[in-house]
């Protein structure tokens, strides 16, 4: 997959490197009946106060409306054109259903114009068709994959991530997860065969700070440049350290606090992913 470099005719423009995904094919104006409107808060919420810091400004966007349930069971359809989705690292391919519908799916690596996909029970183990994990094989590479059976594809989802099959045992099959973390999944769940494309995703260099504020975030300021009334790690003549552990502006602990609650589905994790 090439990676593609500019000519540093500006200061940014030498350090700024894109991806340029092969994949990528066929007409790329988007589906307009699978778009919708995504409104922007600005990390504000309907009180305008601002609860979700260092959000805000951005390109304005579309959202494209993904079957990550994969309902259409036993229907198959053909890939129309693999497209970029500007809300996430993964490519989207468009689907034109044998009934008419069209639906976009994450795109997996390898799916061409003109391949066939379905979800199906006995659907045949390929890239972009989707089965229960009880009839995928071990060792096979799966996305967009299901918690709870018909709750759609939640894990898995990003550009070049993949879960693999280690094991089945009663209703329960066991996967091995990005993070290293090992868990149980009932077997009715269902999941992608394959693995996310555009996997050279994580090589792209933005290059310059105004990439970052064009998706939508804002810079992130040290706490130890603010007053002593803004964050703990305030005050101080010249350049101080805080003098105590790192922190949130409300003294949560940054390092070595667990902040994660026990949930129930804890008792499906085989191995955790720090372990």
């Amino acid at each position: 997959m090439p990676i593609k470099k500019y000519k540093p005719y500006t200061p940014s423009r030498r350090f700024i490197s894109v991806v340029k995904d092969p994949d990528i094919a066929g007409p790329q104006e988007p589906e307009k009946a699978l778009l919708m409107s995504k409104p922007r808060t600005g990390g504000r919420n309907n009180q305008g106060r601002i609860t979700l810091r260092f959000r805000g400004g951005g390109n304005k966007k579309k959202q494209r409306v993904i079957d990550f349930r994969r309902g259409k069971r036993d229907i198959p359809g053909k890939v129309h054109a693999v497209q970029y989705d500007p809300s996430r690292s993964a490519n989207l391919a468009l689907i034109y259903y044998i009934d008419g519908e069209k639906r976009y799916i994450l795109a997996p690596l390898g799916i061409k114009i003109g391949d066939t996909v379905i979800a199906a029970d006995d659907a045949p183990v390929h890239p972009g068709n989707a089965l229960p994990l009880k009839n995928i094989p071990l060792g096979t590479f799966v996305h967009n994959v299901e918690f709870n059976p018909g709750q759609g594809g939640r894990l898995c989802r990003g550009a070049g991530s993949a879960a693999q099959i280690l094991a089945k045992e009663g209703k329960l099959t066991q996967l091995r997860l990005p993070s290293g973390e090992v868990r149980n999944f009932p077997q009715e769940c269902y999941a992608t065969i394959g693995q996310i494309g555009n996997i050279e995703h994580e090589n792209r260099k933005l290059g310059k700070a105004g990439a970052t504020r064009w998706s939508g975030h804002r810079s992130h300021v040290r706490g130890t440049v603010m007053n002593p009334c803004d964050h703990p790690h305030g005050g101080g003549e010249g350049k101080s350290n805080s003098g105590r552990p790192p922190c949130s502006p409300w003294g949560v602990q940054a390092k070595g606090f667990k902040t994660r609650k026990k949930k129930a589905s804890d008792r499906l994790i085989v191995k955790h992913r720090r372990v």
